[in-house]
């Protein structure tokens, strides 16, 4: 069996699992958020239940509105808090808070071997760990809520293997985006992405969770990475809880394997108004942009911001530009601080929020308005995504956001850095 294979059959109770096949699994961690989680409180209730199969097994993440961006959002978060105070359920909202998908690992929520379900599609994000992790609609949650248990499909695994030494300035972001330009935003659907090779050997966890939570923009089921000292070294000390590791067989029968060499990969951008229209930087590096976003669950990790700061040190953010940079949790914004780079950001004249998914989902803290265009580490460019539905959105890595901030136009960092 494959990676993902084994983990659904060994939660299913059962030896072995086929592709196809519909099992009943355990979860490990059921997750929802503001934006959803009202949605399966409703349900429960409905259901009739009078409390979850584990309260500790649950968790509320409010991020997506927060801070509280209106007054509908001030009363749905009131809500969730007042039916987790009910439930005994893990709520997280302010005190060392964050976006679900960087909190949750940071936190040792999710771990190796896991079953993770959570009402947002980019729950696929804990893959990077070695679990098996994707999103559902917010019914199928609220019966997870109740049960413990879920149906699945066993889905096909997909063989990425990356070979070569990736470039400076290309990370686990355009490895992803042109995964996805090649395949297309349905190429892997409904199947796992297995994530392998000496590319993926020499990535950070921050770029590996990069890569799974934008497996979904594949349509993919989930995106995994096999488990090596890398993540055990990320797991240790974020939790007692034991795991298990689980290895795909050297005849696992995947759908199919697909080979790229990365080794004279640019770095990417994708395009309005796709994850898959994907093009080179040297392609489009004359499209001025008037926004740049730096931050969410795809890339507001510690590992982004230094991309970002080595890029932003002693300069300036052009004239033309807001400059929005948002870290992925509390827990990143003092690593962040710690280290300086926030400093590096105001100085350079960047503006530093709290954690939230805000302008990611057209929520709020990065509104873009009609005509503009905006340079975002976020996963997603659909029409009117960021804001009105005559904005445009440029998918990017880090130091190519940060590049482009201080240009106006989407930049290679090459050009900057010896500025």
């Amino acid at each position: 069996m494959t990676l993902a294979e084994k983990i659904l059959a060994a939660h299913a109770g059962k030896e072995s699992v086929r592709v196809g096949e519909f099992v009943n699994v355990k979860v490990d961690m059921v997750m929802a958020s503001d934006l959803t989680a009202h949605i399966a409180a409703d349900q429960f209730e409905r259901m009739g239940a009078k409390r979850p199969f584990d309260p500790r097994k649950v968790v509320f993440v409010m991020d997506h509105f927060f801070p509280n961006k209106d007054v509908a959002a001030a009363e749905q978060i009131k809500r969730l808090r007042e039916f987790s105070k009910k439930h005994g359920l893990l709520f997280v909202e302010a005190i060392d808070g964050g976006i679900e998908h960087v909190y949750l690992p940071e936190k040792g929520l999710v771990l190796p071997g896991d079953v993770v379900v959570g009402a947002d599609s980019h729950t696929c994000t804990y893959g990077a760990l070695g679990a098996f992790a994707t999103g559902m609609g917010s019914t199928d949650i609220a019966v997870a809520m109740v049960t413990g248990e879920i149906w699945m499909k066993v889905p096909p695994t997909i063989k990425f293997n990356y070979k070569g030494k990736l470039p400076a300035w290309v990370t686990g972001k355009d490895l992803i985006l042109y995964t996805i330009g090649r395949i297309t935003v349905d190429g892997a659907l409904y199947a796992a992405m297995e994530f392998t090779g000496e590319a993926i050997e020499e990535l950070s966890m921050d770029s590996r969770f990069t890569m799974a939570n934008m497996a979904i923009e594949a349509g993919a089921k989930t995106g995994i990475v096999a488990v090596d000292d890398k993540t055990r070294a990320y797991v240790k000390g974020r939790t007692t809880r034991p795991y298990k590791v689980y290895t795909t067989n050297s005849e696992a029968d995947y759908a199919s394997i697909v080979d790229y060499d990365v080794s004279k990969l640019e770095p990417q951008v994708a395009v309005p108004h796709s994850p898959d229209n994907v093009r080179s930087i040297s392609e489009v590096s004359d499209i001025e942009v008037d926004q740049v976003v730096i931050g969410s669950c795809t890339n507001g990790r510690l590992e982004d911001f230094e991309y970002a700061a080595r890029i932003l040190r002693g300069k300036r953010v052009h004239p033309g530009i807001r400059c929005i940079v948002i870290p992925g949790s509390q827990e990143v914004y003092l690593a962040a601080l710690r280290a300086g780079l926030i400093e590096v950001f105001v100085r350079a004249g960047a503006v530093v929020g709290p954690p939230t998914c805000g302008p990611c989902v057209g929520g709020h803290m990065g509104i873009l308005a009609a005509g503009e265009r905006c340079a975002s580490t976020t996963n997603r460019n659909f029409i009117g995504r960021m804001g009105s539905p005559r904005s445009e959105i440029y998918l990017v890595n880090p130091a190519v956001a940060a590049a482009s901030a201080i240009t106006g136009r989407l930049t290679d960092p090459k050009e900057v850095v010896d500025r």
